[in-house]
This record gives C-alpha cells, sequence and structure tokens, in this order.
C-alpha cells in the first residue's frame, strides 16, 4: 500500500472495530505500515484474520479478534485479549457499523396511492419495523459508544491517545430510503462531538471522518448491477457528487493519518471531515 506521507505509529496499540470491511481494512493496514501494532475487531473473525494475516506477512504485527460491538461482555472480553497479547490500548478507531433492510423504505417518495392500494414489495415509512430500526441504530450509535467506554480506560492518560470514529454522508444530508442508518451517523457526528469537550481535560482528542460514497462489500448490490453496470442510485449518488466518481479507499487514508498524527492535528478536536469528492458542499444547482 502506497501511503501519502508517513507518520510514526510504532509500539502504539491501535484496536480497530469493524477491521473485516474495506474501509477499515485499508486503515489497519496503512497503520500497521507505519508501525503500529493492530488489534482488529470484527463479529466476522475470519474476515478479520485474513486482514491480520497480510498485515504479519508484510512485516508488521496484528491480530483478529471477534467481538460484537453491542455486546458489553464480548466487548470486555476482546479487550482483555487485546491486553495480554498486543498492549494496552493508544487509539481506537470505531469504524462498525452498517444499514438493515428493516429499517429502510423501498421508495424515495410516499404516494397516496402505496396506502391506498398497497403492493406487494412496497415498503413505506409506515412499514418500517421498529426492531428493525433498533438494530441499525444500536450497531452505529452504541456500537461506537462501548468499544468506547471500555477502551477509553486504558487510555487515559497516554501520550497522542485519540480516537476516530466514523460518520458519514447521511449525518450531514440524509439519503431516501435509509432514515435509521441516516439518523445513527447523525448520533455518532454529535456524539464525536460531545465526548470530545468530555474528555478534553485527560488528553483525548476524538473526530470522526464521514466518507462520502465508496463502493464496499456492504452496498455493491445497491450500486453495481450483475452486469457492472452502476443502478439508477449510483447514478444519482454520481450526479449529486461534483468530481463525478465514487471514491477509492487510499484516499481516505491521508485523512486518517493527519488526524491521528499529533504533530500535524494536536489542536484539532471535535470535528467530522468529509472526504466526499464535494457531495456535501453541492446544492443540486
Amino acid at each position: 500500500m502506497n501511503l501519502p506521507f508517513q507518520i510514526d505509529l510504532k509500539n502504539k496499540v491501535i484496536v480497530i472495530t469493524g477491521a473485516g470491511g474495506v474501509i477499515c481494512a485499508g486503515f489497519a493496514k496503512a497503520v500497521a505500515q507505519c508501525g503500529a501494532k493492530v488489534a482488529l475487531l470484527d463479529l466476522n473473525k475470519k474476515a478479520a484474520d485474513v486482514v491480520a494475516e497480510e498485515i504479519n506477512a508484510a512485516g508488521g504485527t496484528a491480530i483478529g479478534i471477534e467481538c460484537n460491538v453491542i455486546d458489553v461482555p464480548s466487548i470486555e472480553k476482546a479487550r482483555k485479549e487485546v491486553t495480554e497479547k498486543l498492549g494496552a490500548c493508544d487509539i481506537l478507531i470505531n469504524g462498525a457499523g452498517g444499514n438493515n433492510p428493516k429499517g429502510s423504505t423501498t421508495k424515495d417518495y410516499l404516494f397516496k396511492e402505496d396506502i391506498l392500494n398497497k403492493q406487494e414489495g412496497v415498503k413505506t415509512f409506515f412499514d418500517l419495523d421498529p426492531k428493525g430500526i433498533e438494530f441499525v441504530f444500536n450497531l452505529n450509535f452504541l456500537g461506537t459508544l462501548l468499544p468506547t467506554q471500555a477502551f477509553v480506560k486504558d487510555m487515559i492518560g497516554k501520550e497522542d491517545a485519540t480516537i476516530i470514529n466514523i460518520s458519514s454522508m447521511n449525518a450531514f444530508t440524509p439519503l431516501t430510503r435509509i432514515p435509521a442508518y441516516s439518523g445513527a451517523k447523525a448520533a455518532v457526528s454529535n456524539f464525536t462531538q460531545w465526548l470530545a469537550v468530555h474528555l478534553s481535560k485527560v488528553g483525548i482528542r476524538v473526530n470522526a471522518i464521514a466518507p462520502g460514497f465508496f463502493i464496499t462489500n456492504q452496498n455493491k448490490s445497491l450500486l453495481v448491477n450483475e452486469d457492472g453496470n452502476y443502478t439508477d442510485r449510483a447514478h444519482k449518488i454520481l450526479n449529486a457528487t461534483p468530481m463525478g466518481r465514487f471514491g477509492e479507499m487510499e484516499e481516505l487514508l491521508g485523512t486518517l493519518l493527519w488526524l491521528l498524527s499529533s504533530k500535524a492535528s494536536s489542536f484539532v478536536n471535535g470535528v467530522v471531515v468529509p472526504v466526499d469528492g464535494g457531495f456535501s458542499a453541492y446544492s443540486g444547482v
């Protein structure tokens, strides 16, 4: 992996949740290349192990750990394993998250006929599953808050201790169809600001990255048809992105490394940085 610039993370223990996914796997490889010892936490341990093996094969230090970020005993078990095998956490990257169809509508807009002449397969706002919404909110918001509660205990008083949360474009302006995910990511952005203030006296900076649109394992089926062409929804996104393309994972690394470096961003605290090709700046006209 070619990094945009190098920072010194030698002997730092970095915990990354959701580390089996495309973006956080890339984050893990980048920080390992900068000398960090990396704990890759994921509900899917096999996915985390694959990334850890790649890092170790390249000369880095990494371990995969199974962790359910909305289950406190699971998080505490992971914390114990991290401490025993790598040492206490210095930096936490909260990358776990995602959406669920039960918290989404099937159409952008509600029309009268959707109510008067209910059609099979059409899910309106009134059909949203409360349990589905709860799952999405918990995964994204509690899945950020609970690991932070656990690992911050080890970070207090450490030099250059930092937390990076992963927000979303949805936190700025919600996309159609996905109210649960949009609301949850807005909560993550708000929590980032709150936590930055709360932890400011114990030497821990807290910031967030809000990626624009990147094709990942989670969203690929929504953005790319089986024939390889973009879906209608993908074209809507591209039309609203001034740069006219999806981002590449590597394009997030400069922002990540900048926020992790105390030399570069020591007075940056409580911000949510969009990396979005201009999406959040574009009004549509």
